[in-house]
């Protein structure tokens, strides 16, 4: 009987409910791993957020800042300005050329008819003369322009807004380019080494033994930079010629630190793995060895973008950079020279360079410190 008992016991026990095995979480890349770090450095972080709207709003420029209008409504037709060229007899005006669209929409309000031109936010051009002010230019800021004239009667705040995509699309055309050849060039001296190494570091020392300056101020001399209406910024030929001739000079720098990375990583077993599996050497240099060579080529390259940015200006302050009427901070700079009693021709175009600088650092900063092999390593 009690051997029924207990029996009977042992089976009126519940069963014990499996316990549930956590989940485990996908491991993060050491990329990712630094891209995490990265955001957790709020001052880099928020720079690089700031840096990246304000390069993304200049693109659309051309409908914030900008004399031509976006919509006319005239005698029951709409029309498009910014898509279509209109002469100004198309809408009553007695001049020839452009519609001065400022006037035309003072006109409609005063007619009351109906008509109506929608301008931009900010209805001045950066090319544009504006010789209808009180006294000589340059004109000090005031309601209508905020930062002033320069010494052409151009506003100075379009000239700033759109000097700032000149200068930021220039910076990072030229880096774009330069790493290109610079890791290409480096991964192929750091793998191959031997006589490929020494014959190609001799080819880069007789190359950057050329001086940057004089050959700018050659090229400048024979090729006569021009500025074609109507055409983006980014599409003039000038522009494509200055990045040709800063990118011949700017690759050689990053290279050294790349050939030195392939040195240190092609003596790892994972490439003598793959070398021993039949891996064909282009395999091994883009595919193996160049990711885990890429931290210097990602830490430097917003202090590359910062040295381009000063290149362009120091280009346009003396002369030899882009043509005019082109917006630029380096011509601007150079007004503020000439012209040191005008307060607001030497403080806004200074400003705009610092501050623009100055983010792009801490975001230099920012990376560097997330880029730290010491503290996320390949071999953790």
């Amino acid at each position: 009987m009690s051997e029924q008992r207990a029996t009977a016991n042992l089976t009126e026990v519940p069963p014990t409910p499996p316990v549930p095995t956590p989940a485990k979480r996908p491991s993060l890349s050491i990329f990712q791993k630094r891209v995490r770090k990265f955001r957790t450095i709020k001052r880099g972080y928020y720079c690089f957020l700031i840096i990246v709207g304000a390069y993304a709003i200049s693109f659309f420029l051309p409908l914030l800042v900008n004399n031509n209008a976006l919509f006319v409504r005239y005698q029951g037709q709409w029309y498009f300005p910014m898509f279509r060229y209109y002469g100004a007899a198309t809408f009553g005006q007695e001049t020839i050329g452009e519609p001065d669209y400022r006037a035309l929409a003072q006109t409609f309000r005063q007619q009351n008819a109906g008509d109506r031109v929608i301008l931009p936010l900010y209805p001045y051009s950066a090319t544009e003369s504006l010789l209808d002010l009180p006294g000589s230019p340059p004109n000090p800021p005031s309601w209508q322009h905020i930062f002033g004239t320069d010494d052409r009667g151009r506003d100075i705040f379009a000239r700033l807004a759109y000097g700032f995509n000149v200068s930021l699309s220039f910076a990072l055309m030229v880096l774009v380019i330069s790493l290109a050849t610079g890791v290409t060039v480096g991964a192929l001296l750091g793998y191959f080494g031997g006589k490929v190494d020494i014959l190609g570091q001799r080819l880069i020392e007789i190359w950057s033994s050329l001086p940057f300056l004089y050959t700018i101020i050659i090229v400048s001399s024979i090729v006569v930079p021009i500025y074609l209406p109507g055409r983006n910024l980014v599409l003039q030929p000038s522009f494509w010629l200055l990045i040709v001739i800063l990118t011949a000079f700017d690759w050689m720098g990053i290279t050294y630190y790349v050939r030195g990375e392939f040195y240190r990583e092609k003596a790892k077993d994972y490439v003598g793995a793959a070398i021993s599996i039949g891996a064909s050497d282009r395999a091994i240099i883009f595919k193996h060895v160049l990711p885990n060579a890429l931290t210097p080529v990602v830490s430097f390259a917003p202090f590359m973008i910062v040295a381009n940015i000063a290149a362009l200006v120091a280009l346009d302050f003396l002369g030899f950079g882009l043509p005019a009427p082109t917006p630029s901070w380096g011509e601007l700079i150079g007004q503020g020279v000439e012209n040191l009693t005008k307060w607001w021709l030497v403080f806004f175009p200074l400003a705009a360079m610092f501050v623009t600088l100055l983010l792009i650092v801490f975001i230099g900063e920012a990376v560097r410190e997330a880029f730290d092999p010491k503290e996320y390593s390949r071999l953790r």
